[in-house]
C-alpha cells in the first residue's frame, strides 16, 4: 500500500550562484568556465520531511534560514537543486511579494490567478464577488496592483488564494500586515480550512500565531532542519534558543551568524551525497556502488539541469553552422539547391556585373 501523505521532501537542497556580473552568469549557463570562482550559497542543505493530509504545519526560523525557499519549492515557484519533492494536490501560496502581477488591476489578477489554478471563466465569476468582499480594498480593485500598499496586496492575495479551493494552502508571512479586523477574518478562514481537512503550511515569525494554528512545527536553521515535532515542544525549544542568543554579546552574535553563513557557502554537496549513500547502503543492505547509484538517482532523478549539457552545445553549434551557410548562400546570390549539389559555386561566387552608374549588364 502506497504511503499516504500530501507533501514529501527527501534530501532537498537549493543552491544559489552569487554572480557578480552578467558575463559570469552567461558563462555559467553555457558551462564555459569549468573552474569558476563564483560563490555558491546553499539556502537548503538537505531537508527531509513528510506532511500528511489535514495537517497544519508551521515553519519557523531566523531570517535567511530557507523558510521561504522551501515554501516556494513546495508550491512549484522554483525548482530544487537536488532531492525528491512530491506534492499531491493543488497548492495555493499567499505571500506579500508573490503571486500578483503589478501591472494588472485587482480584477485582472483575480481572473489570471483563477485561470492559472485551472478554473473556468464561469467558476471565476462565481467566486469573484466573494473575493472582492473578503479583500475589502474598495475602489482599488480596479487599480493596478503597483499602486497598492503591502497590506492591500496581502489582503487581495489571501482572498484569492482561499477562494479558489486549493488542496494545500501555503501562507508565507501574509498575516504580518493588515488591521485586526482582516487578521481575524484570515484566522477564521484558516480554521474553516482546518475543519474541512485541508493541508496548511504556515510560515511565520509570530510564534503565537504558530501555536494557535499549527499541529506540528518544523524549525529551519540556516538551511538545516534542526527540529520537527509537536508545536509546543518545537516552539519552546526555539524560544530558548532565542533567549540564549540574545544573552550573547553583539560580537558573539555576529560571529555565530557569520559562521553559519560560511557553512552555507562551503556546503559540500558531493560529500553529503556520499553520506546519504552510506546510510542507504546500511539500511537496505546494498553494495557500495548500488547504494551510490540509487542515491544519485534520488538526488537528481527529477531535477532538470540548470546548465547547458554537451548535447545541447553540439545542437546549438550545428544550428549556427546551418545559419552561417544559408546566410553565405543568400549573399552570394546562388540558390540553395545548386549550392548543395555543386559546392564549387561557393568557392567561386559570380556576382552581377554593373556599370559605373550601378546598372546591371545583361
Amino acid at each position: 500500500m502506497a504511503e499516504e501523505y500530501k507533501i514529501k521532501l527527501k534530501n532537498v537542497t537549493k543552491e544559489y550562484d552569487l554572480y557578480r556580473t552578467k558575463n559570469e552568469k552567461l558563462k555559467s549557463f553555457f558551462n564555459l568556465s569549468k573552474n569558476s570562482d563564483v560563490p555558491h550559497f546553499w539556502s537548503l542543505k538537505g531537508i527531509s520531511l513528510t506532511i500528511h493530509k489535514g495537517e497544519s504545519v508551521g515553519i519557523i526560523g531566523v531570517n535567511g534560514s530557507g523558510k521561504s525557499t522551501m515554501s516556494n519549492i513546495i508550491s512549484g515557484i522554483i525548482p530544487q537543486t537536488t532531492g525528491f519533492v512530491d506534492v499531491r494536490g493543488d497548492t495555493s501560496i499567499v505571500a506579500i511579494s508573490a503571486g500578483l502581477k503589478r501591472s494588472l488591476t485587482g480584477l485582472e489578477n483575480i481572473r489570471l490567478k483563477g485561470l492559472m489554478q485551472g478554473l473556468t471563466f464561469e467558476e471565476i465569476d462565481a467566486v469573484r464577488d466573494d473575493i472582492i468582499e473578503f479583500a475589502d480594498i474598495g475602489d482599488f480593485i480596479d487599480q493596478p496592483v503597483k499602486d497598492y500598499s503591502s497590506g492591500m496586496r496581502s489582503r487581495l492575495g489571501f482572498a484569492i488564494a482561499v477562494h479558489i479551493n486549493p488542496d494545500i494552502l501555503i501562507i508565507d508571512e501574509a498575516l504580518s500586515v493588515g488591521d485586526d479586523t482582516f487578521y481575524q477574518k484570515c484566522l477564521d478562514k484558516i480554521n474553516e480550512f482546518k475543519t474541512e481537512g485541508k493541508t496548511i503550511l504556515f510560515v511565520s515569525h509570530s510564534l503565537k500565531q504558530v501555536e494557535m494554528l499549527c499541529d506540528r512545527t518544523a524549525w529551519i536553521h540556516f538551511g538545516d532542519l534542526r527540529m520537527i515535532g509537536n508545536t509546543e515542544e518545537v516552539v519552546n525549544a526555539y524560544r530558548q534558543f532565542s533567549a540564549d542568543f540574545k544573552k550573547k554579546t553583539k560580537a558573539e552574535r555576529s560571529n555565530y551568524q557569520k559562521t553559519k553563513k560560511q557553512l552555507q557557502l562551503n556546503f559540500d554537496i558531493k560529500g553529503y551525497e556520499q553520506k546519504v549513500a552510506k546510510e542507504v547502503g546500511q539500511a537496505e543492505g546494498l553494495e557500495e556502488h548500488e547504494a551510490q547509484k540509487a542515491t544519485h538517482k534520488l538526488f537528481y532523478g527529477e531535477v532538470l539541469p540548470s546548465k547547458m549539457t554537451t548535447a545541447s552545445k553540439w545542437i546549438i553549434l550545428a544550428a549556427l553552422i546551418v545559419m552561417v551557410f544559408f546566410a553565405f548562400v543568400s549573399v552570394s546570390g546562388h540558390s540553395v539547391t545548386k549550392s548543395i549539389t555543386d559546392p564549387t559555386v561557393l568557392l567561386h561566387p559570380v556576382y552581377p556585373k554593373t556599370t559605373g552608374t550601378g546598372q546591371q549588364f545583361k
